[in-house]
C-alpha cells in the first residue's frame, strides 16, 4: 500500500510555535514507523513545515500516487484538516481518506455526518488500527465490510457506523521508534534555551500514554485511558541515545501528559542517562504532588532545567470540586520554592473563567501570578471546551454550547472563539465578564507574560467575523490602554515619592 499522511498547512496553532519552531508529529512517526515495518510505502507531508499551498499540496499527491491519504486533526486545527481532506478527494478520488489525531477521535461521527469527501476516522491510539485497515485494503477489502476492524468509524449505505474503541496498547515497548527519518527534520527548527548553554536543538519523546486523573476540561484520559501505560527506562534510553547519535540531539521534551505518574520510574530513567553519563537536558510536565525534593534532586542532576506543572485555579473550591484536580497549593508553592532552590525553571499553568468561577475566586489565581511574577514562567489560558469531555457535557447544558451544536461547522455568532491565539477553539465564559477576563489576562502580561496586543492586530482584524468579535476586541483594547495608563500613573507616584 502507498500511504500518504498530512499535517495540515495552518500546523497546530499554539502560539509558542508562532516563530519558525515546531515539534515533529509524533502520531504520525509512530504511525508510520509500524506500516513500514508491515512493507507499506509511507510519505508523511508536514504541509505547515515545508509551507506548503493548495498548488504544491495537488502536486504531492499526485506525484506519489497514494492509496491512502491520513490527515491528523487536533480542534485548534480541525478546519485546515476537514479542508485538507476535502482537497485530497477532489485531487486523487480513488485515494480513501481518512482523519486521525485527538479532535477526529472524539467527535468521529459528526466529522463524518458533516464532510462527505472523509471515508474513514480512526479513533485513540492509530498503529494497530492503521495496520489492519491496510491489512485490509491490500486484500482488496470493501470499505463497508470494515467491521471486524477495531477503531474506526466509517459509512455504510450511507449512514454513519462506529465500531467498538480498540483496546490501547499494553506493551509500549513493542513499538518501534517513531520514523525520524520521513520529515525534514532539519527543517523543524526545534529549539529550546538553555540557561548558560542557549538555544540548543531539542525532540520531543513520548514515554508514557493515558492520565490517572480527571479534569473536566481534558480529553486525555478519554483519548489514551486512565490507566497509564509505560514504555521501560531502558527502552526510553535507547531512543535517546538513538536521537543524539543520528540527529544531534541536546534537549529532549518528555511529551508525556504526567511524566512522573510513577516516580520510581523517573528515577530509574534518571539513574541511566547518569550512568551512561548522557550529556543532554530535558525537560517534561509533571503532577506537583507526586514529587518530593530528593528526586527532584536527582531530575536535575540528570539534566532536568525545566518543569511543568498545572495549578489551574487559585481557588480550592474550583480547583477540587469543579476541575477535579484534588490537589493541595502547598504542594505547588514547595515545588516552586524547590526548583528556585535547585535552579530549575518553573512553569506554572493557569486557567480562567472555569464553570461557576466568580470574580473573587478569579482573584485568588491572579494573586498567585503576582506574588511569584519574578519566580516562575506562568502560562495562562481562557478555558477551551473541547469534544468529548465533561466540560462539553456541562457547556451544552448551560446553553454555552447549542445541544446540537457541530464541531464540523465553521461558525456561530453565539459561541467565544479567539482564533488569533489557538485556533477556533469554543470559550467556556460563564459567571466572569469579557471586561474582567481581559482584566486577568493583561495583569498576567504585566507580571511577565508576553500577550503584545499590538503585535496581533493584523492577525486579529483578519480574524473578526461578527459584531460580537468587535464588541470583544474593543474591550479588550480598552482593558488594554486602561491598566496600562494605571500602570504609568503608578510609576510616576513612585519616582516622585523617590525624588
Amino acid at each position: 500500500m502507498r500511504v500518504q499522511l498530512f499535517v495540515p498547512p495552518g500546523g497546530y496553532f499554539a502560539e509558542r510555535w508562532s516563530k519558525g519552531s515546531s515539534m515533529p508529529p509524533l502520531g504520525l512517526l509512530y504511525i508510520s514507523a509500524v506500516l513500514e515495518e508491515d512493507g507499506h510505502q509511507v510519505n508523511i507531508v508536514p504541509a505547515d513545515i515545508l509551507k506548503l499551498n493548495s498548488s504544491s499540496i495537488k502536486k504531492a499527491m499526485l506525484d506519489f500516487k497514494p492509496d491512502v491519504i491520513g490527515v491528523t486533526s487536533t480542534t485548534e486545527n480541525r478546519f485546515e484538516s476537514f479542508n485538507l481532506i476535502k482537497l485530497a478527494k477532489k485531487t486523487y478520488p480513488r485515494a480513501l481518506t481518512i482523519l486521525g489525531g485527538p479532535h477526529s477521535s472524539m467527535a468521529a461521527e459528526d466529522c463524518l455526518e458533516n464532510i462527505p469527501e472523509l471515508n474513514i476516522v480512526v479513533k485513540g491510539e492509530g498503529e494497530m488500527t492503521m495496520r489492519e485497515l491496510c491489512q485490509a485494503l491490500e486484500q482488496k477489502a470493501d470499505i463497508c465490510s470494515l467491521h471486524a476492524i477495531s477503531g474506526i468509524s466509517y459509512r455504510k449505505d450511507g449512514y454513519v457506523q462506529s465500531n467498538p474503541r480498540r483496546p490501547l496498547i499494553s506493551d509500549l515497548d513493542s513499538l518501534p521508534f517513531p520514523a525520524f527519518h520521513l520529515i525534514p527534520f532539519e527543517k523543524y527548527n526545534f529549539l529550546f534555551e538553555v540557561p548558560g548553554e542557549g538555544m540548543l536543538p531539542a525532540v520531543n519523546i513520548m514515554t508514557s500514554r493515558g492520565c490517572p486523573f480527571n479534569c473536566n476540561f481534558c480529553a486525555t484520559p478519554i483519548n489514551w485511558g486512565r490507566n497509564v501505560r509505560m514504555r521501560s527506562p531502558e527502552n526510553v534510553i535507547q531512543e535517546i541515545e538513538f536521537l543524539i547519535h543520528t540527529y544531534g540531539i541536546k534537549v529532549v521534551f518528555f511529551f508525556d501528559d504526567t511524566f512522573n505518574a510513577n516516580p520510581k520510574r523517573v528515577e530509574r530513567i534518571c539513574d541511566l542517562i547518569l550512568e551512561k553519563n548522557l550529556k543532554i537536558f530535558w525537560k517534561c510536565d509533571i503532577r506537583f504532588d507526586l514529587i518530593d525534593k530528593s528526586l527532584l534532586t536527582k531530575m536535575k542532576r540528570a539534566g532536568l532545567f525545566h518543569l511543568s506543572f498545572g495549578l489551574e485555579a487559585g481557588s480550592e473550591r474550583v480547583r477540587n470540586e469543579i476541575i477535579n484536580k484534588k490537589i493541595n497549593i502547598k504542594d505547588f508553592h514547595n515545588v516552586v520554592q524547590w526548583c528556585q532552590e535547585l535552579e530549575i525553571i518553573p512553569n506554572a499553568f493557569f486557567i480562567f473563567s472555569h464553570p461557576t468561577e466568580t470574580w473573587e475566586e478569579a482573584q485568588e489565581t491572579i494573586r498567585i501570578i503576582e506574588q511569584y511574577k519574578d519566580n516562575i514562567e506562568g502560562s495562562i489560558a481562557i478555558l477551551h471546551v473541547y469534544p468529548g469531555t465533561p466540560l462539553e457535557k456541562t457547556a451544552k447544558e448551560s446553553g454555552i454550547l447549542p445541544e446540537a451544536f457541530s464541531w464540523a461547522k465553521r461558525y456561530r455568532s453565539k459561541i467565544i472563539t479567539l482564533p488569533t491565539a489557538q485556533g477556533d477553539v469554543p470559550l467556556f465564559v460563564d459567571k466572569l465578564t469579557w471586561q474582567q477576563i481581559s482584566e486577568l489576562l493583561f495583569r498576567w502580561s504585566f507580571s511577565g507574560g508576553k500577550i503584545s496586543i499590538f503585535r496581533k492586530i493584523p492577525r486579529i482584524l483578519k480574524n473578526i467575523r461578527s459584531p460580537g468579535d468587535v464588541q470583544r476586541y474593543t474591550v479588550m483594547l480598552f482593558v488594554y490602554l486602561k491598566l496600562s495608563l494605571k500602570r504609568i500613573l503608578s510609576k510616576q507616584t513612585i519616582n516622585q515619592h523617590l525624588l
